[in-house]
């Protein structure tokens, strides 16, 4: 097994899978549920390891990396010769929805699950899967709730979760939006039911700096996206829509419970708001009546 001692935290404090069988599978593969879990991901050494390690039940981790320059590629090979039932793949960026799509066809189980590299199963979402996987045939899949990792908190509890969102569900009954560049979501064939009891963690706990940064980006996906399906200037949501996204993380969404952590956190969102709706208002201003420094025209005239 390859290991060295730069080798992230993760790899080295990873779980040992079970024992190989005599016929070269992993024993893991007969106590696992025929579920698919996919990835993708870029540059994700850092949070990777975690997220394979809470996924010890699946019978199958699809690993689709559009192209990382750190350690994640020799960090997923140390796992994949230790046993664990990982199919990795190179492949170019498509976009989110694409990219996910394109993870999610290479899968084979009848229940697929949806996670980010740095999003790990709780142990009460782990507890509930065997049962959640024998749902009856019209149940097409389960949104999960997640709980973020807040700086100078931790884990929210399970009363602060983030909305759920569709993550587990059966193989060829769903599919990703492909005219989404950010959040992407899947749409299902069938009944869909939230989930309570369990949820991901998501830990990725950036400086306030280097959240905004990321949210500049994301609001800026979002606004191209809107601006070329037609949207126009949206005055009262770029008024309104800010404060009462921090409202409702605030106090339907239990951030209150987290002190000033939880604040933060929903005034980091109330921005990414605000951003989306003035980006859609200057976008389509400036197609329609360009900037012209009126001093030097007057000055020309």
């Amino acid at each position: 097994m390859l290991m060295t001692q730069d080798a992230p935290a993760g790899a080295q404090r990873r779980r040992q899978p079970p024992e190989s069988r005599d016929d070269g599978l992993p024993r893991q593969a007969r106590e696992t549920l025929p579920l698919s879990a996919f990835i993708i991901c870029k540059d994700e050494e850092k949070y990777l390891g975690a997220c394979i390690e809470s996924l010890s039940q699946c019978r199958e981790i699809v690993i689709v990396d559009s192209g990382s320059a750190d350690g994640t590629e020799s960090l997923v090979q140390r796992y994949i010769d230790d046993g664990w039932p990982i199919r990795f793949m190179v492949e170019k960026w498509r976009g989110y929805a694409r990219q996910k799509q394109f993870a999610m066809e290479q899968c084979s189980q009848p229940w697929l699950v949806s996670i980010d590299a740095d999003e790990r199963l709780d142990d009460a979402l782990k507890e509930a899967l065997p049962r959640l996987l024998q749902a009856p045939e019209h149940v097409a899949g389960y949104r999960i709730p997640r709980r973020p990792y807040l700086i100078g908190r931790g884990y929210t509890p399970s009363s602060s979760c983030e909305r759920g969102t569709l993550r587990l569900l059966r193989n060829g009954r769903g599919a990703f939006d492909l005219n989404l560049r950010v959040h992407e979501g899947i749409i299902a064939d069938g009944q869909v039911i939230q989930h309570r009891g369990g949820s991901m963690l998501h830990y990725r706990p950036l400086p306030i700096d280097e959240q905004i940064l990321k949210e500049n980006k994301y609001s800026t996906l979002k606004a191209d996206q809107l601006v070329d399906a037609g949207a126009r200037p949206r005055r009262l949501r770029l008024m309104f829509n800010p404060p009462i996204y921090f409202l409702r993380l605030y106090f339907r969404n239990g951030l209150w419970r987290c002190g000033f952590p939880g604040f933060i956190q929903a005034m980091t969102a109330a921005v990414y708001s605000f951003l989306t709706e003035a980006k859609i208002y200057q976008r389509v201003t400036l197609k329609n009546l360009p900037c012209v420094d009126d001093l030097d025209r007057h000055a020309a005239g």
